[in-house]
This record gives C-alpha cells, sequence and structure tokens, in this order.
C-alpha cells in the first residue's frame, strides 16, 4: 500500500472535497482522483462514496488504520534524519496549556544553552503526543491526571521517551453559590450525580476521572473544546457545570470556588517527552525542566514506554 496514495486517500475522507484535498496536498484535482482510483484497484474495494464524498464501510476501517500507519512513518523518517545529523540549533517545544512552567522553562533552556533558538507551540494533549512522535516537535511537555505513583497515559503514538517533571494537587472548581463550595476537600464520590463541563484539552478528561471512581456517572453538561482557562472558569462561574483543574489553575482564583480532591487520589502531572532526543541531552533537559518547577518535582526516567489511548 502506497503511503502517498493513503495520505491522499486521508485528506479527501477528512475533507469531503477531492478539490479541497487537492488544494492542501498541492495536488492537481485529477491526480487525487487517479490516487484514490489506484488505491481503490489496489485493495480491490471502493474506499470512497462520489456523491456526497464520505468513506464506504470499507473506508472507514481503513481510516482507523491509516492515522497510526502516517504516523509511525513520519516517526521512523524523522529518527533517521536525527540519527544521521547534527544537534539542531534550534528546538521546538510543544506544550499543553496547563503544563508546568513552559514559560520559565524557555528561559532556563536558552539560558543554560546559548544560541539556542527556541520555538514555543501550544496546542492539545493528542497534538503535542503526535508531534514529538513524527519529528515535528523536538520536545513536549505534557499534562494530565493520574495516581501519584503512575505515568500519563499517552496516545498510542508509538515509543516515547518519557521524563516525570513535576506533579501537583487536584481541585474542584464550583460557582461559590454550591451547596459544597466552603467544603476543604472532598471525595468525587460525592459528585456522581454533578452536572459537569467536558474540557478534555484543559480540565482533567471526565474518562480519568469515571476511571478513578469506577462509575459511569460524571456526566457533561456542556463541552468546552477550546484552551483558555479564564473561559472554563467562567462557564463553572455561570452554573454550566463542574471541573477538576491543578491547584495552580484554579485556587485563588476570585470567580469561583476551589476545593481539594480528597479520594480518589490523584494528582495533576507534567512529563516531558522526547522521543527523537539523545538519553544524554534529554536528561539535561528533564533536570533544567525539574529545578524550574520546584515544589513537588520529581524526575525520572521512562523509556520505551507505550501507554493505550
Amino acid at each position: 500500500m502506497d503511503p502517498h496514495l493513503l495520505r491522499t486517500f486521508v485528506a479527501v475522507a477528512e475533507s469531503g472535497s477531492f478539490s479541497t484535498a487537492a488544494a492542501n496536498l498541492g495536488y492537481t484535482q485529477s491526480a487525487v482522483s487517479q490516487h484514490i482510483a489506484a488505491l481503490e484497484n489496489d485493495l480491490g474495494t471502493a474506499l470512497l462514496q462520489r456523491r456526497p464524498v464520505a468513506p464506504t464501510a470499507a473506508g472507514e476501517r481503513l481510516l482507523e488504520h491509516a492515522a497510526p500507519i502516517l504516523l509511525r512513518l513520519d516517526a521512523a523518517r524523522a529518527d533517521v534524519l536525527r540519527a544521521t545529523g547534527e544537534a539542531p540549533g534550534s528546538l521546538i517545544l510543544g506544550a499543553t496549556p496547563l503544563a508546568a512552567s513552559p514559560a520559565r522553562a524557555l528561559t532556563e533552556l536558552r539560558r543554560s544553552t546559548p544560541g539556542l533558538d527556541v520555538t514555543l507551540v501550544v496546542a492539545g494533549r493528542e497534538a503535542v503526543a503526535r508531534g514529538v512522535a513524527a519529528g515535528e516537535l523536538h520536545l513536549g511537555l505534557v499534562d494530565g491526571v493520574a495516581a501519584p505513583s503512575d505515568p500519563l497515559r499517552l496516545f498510542d503514538t508509538g515509543a516515547q521517551r518519557t521524563t516525570a517533571i513535576a506533579h501537583e494537587p487536584l481541585m474542584v472548581a464550583f460557582p461559590h453559590d454550591h451547596p459544597l463550595a466552603r467544603r476543604k476537600r472532598l471525595s468525587l464520590h460525592d459528585l456522581v450525580d454533578a452536572r459537569w463541563i467536558d474540557a478534555p484539552e484543559i480540565a482533567a478528561p471526565l474518562d480519568d476521572l469515571r476511571a478513578a471512581t469506577e462509575t459511569d456517572g460524571l456526566r457533561a453538561s456542556i463541552t468546552y473544546s477550546g484552551t483558555d482557562t479564564r473561559t472554563l472558569l467562567a462557564l463553572v462561574a455561570a452554573g454550566h457545570g463542574l471541573a477538576v483543574l491543578p491547584a495552580s489553575a484554579a485556587a485563588g482564583v476570585a470567580t469561583v470556588a476551589a476545593v481539594a480532591v480528597e479520594s480518589p487520589r490523584l494528582v495533576h502531572r507534567t512529563e516531558l517527552l522526547h522521543g527523537h532526543i539523545d538519553g544524554s541531552a534529554a536528561a539535561a533537559l528533564a533536570a533544567v525542566l525539574g529545578s524550574v518547577v520546584g515544589g513537588e518535582a520529581q524526575v525520572q526516567a521512562t523509556v520505551g514506554r507505550v501507554q493505550p489511548a
């Protein structure tokens, strides 16, 4: 199966248009049509309905495989190029919105490595993990929720070298008039039937909280797909639902009340992803980042770990 044809198929399926896919890929529409026809001929089945453009049942199955296949190819190319080239004079650091201290980390990295040109890219958790795996990002700071002794559950992006950077307590953000807003600490089990805001890029993902509480409760009343913490807290303050955030993001905010999560035992964790940086360089960078974060920072390397999505 030709990966160039596969990329064209994904572009058409995701955009729902041969012409849009052609513009995005820099091909003519005729070339895109030829790519799809060649792939369908190779597999012996139709992959796309033409009017309207949509994947067939076989096309849906292929889409499930396409993203990880193309990601592994990009990762392999990046790994080979980095193994044969010199250390870059520039560093692209990806970070999730609530990862620990990316701005201060950048300052320390530039101070410890004079002449290093550093770029910060802020994106969602999956985008950062995939960017590091594909070699588009040199390093990634990713945050999430985990038990104190557990690593983060990463997306299935192949072998990822990771280093734990920091962890901090979690808090539930309440509107001030909520009956539990004056509590000092509470259990998430007490909030199974509450209204929640599903904000997967910044708040603790509800799927993770359900797994930790071993319940199918914690249902979302609305979904917020953005990455602005102030907007999320404004939604909480207006009574649209609750959210679990790291203490640094929720405590001391005048618009909401923040109550510490006592059980189940969970922390907000930040990890450094360094899939294509050699071990010694990654260890040095992790030491710099760990010294910046401070507080409850802890550094421990795990190599070649693959976590399910």
